[in-house]
Parts: structure tokens; C-alpha cells; sequence
């Protein structure tokens, strides 16, 4: 939600009008692992979507813009590393011993 208000802010500085009634659909999964796969795809969506939005702010010269999706995209990178990790972690040493080491 955090991004989301920024770009809210930004959209309105610029004296846009944002459309916050049009969201995506949100995926969950049966289970962790597609819990995960459904978060994996949802954050690659969204680094694809910054990408091109910040060629787009580029090529009409809104640098501020750019900037702050920038910013956000940093952000989306660091989720979707965690996400990986997470992965990596439940492909390495199963469901079962993971969801131990997340207790406590």
C-alpha cells in the first residue's frame, strides 16, 4: 500500500486522476509453495510493469517520476529475492522442515 500512495500522490501533483477501483485480481494459493509461486508471479508482473513505466517517464522527460519508480523498483527487486530465497529454502530442505524454522 505504501507504493501505492506514492504513486497516488504523484498522479495527483500532476493533477491526474487515479483509478483505484480497477484492481487486479489476487491470486492465493492451495498451499505455501503455490502460496508462493502465485507472490512469485504477482512481483514479476509488477518489476515488468516499472520497467516499462520508467522507459515511458523517461522518453517524455517526467524524471521525478522516473525517480520514484525507480525507487519502487528497488523494492519489488527485494521482494521477489525474498521470494526466491524462500523457494530455494522449502526446494532445499522440504515443507516440512522449513515451516519448523518459522516458528518461535
Amino acid at each position: 500500500m505504501k507504493h501505492a500512495e506514492i504513486l497516488i500522490g504523484r498522479i495527483l501533483f500532476l493533477e491526474g486522476l487515479p483509478i483505484v477501483s480497477d484492481l487486479k485480481k489476487i491470486f492465493i494459493g492451495a498451499d505455501i509453495p503455490k502460496m508462493f509461486a502465485s507472490d512469485h508471479q504477482a512481483e514479476a508482473g509488477a518489476i515488468k510493469s516499472y520497467n516499462e513505466a520508467i522507459v515511458l517517464a523517461g522518453t517524455v522527460k517526467d524524471y521525478a517520476t522516473r525517480e520514484i519508480l525507480e525507487s519502487i523498483l528497488k523494492d519489488e527487486d527485494a521482494h521477489i529475492d525474498g521470494i526466491e530465497e524462500t523457494q530455494d529454502q522449502i526446494g532445499q530442505m522440504s515443507l516440512q522442515i522449513f515451516l519448523t524454522t518459522q516458528v518461535g
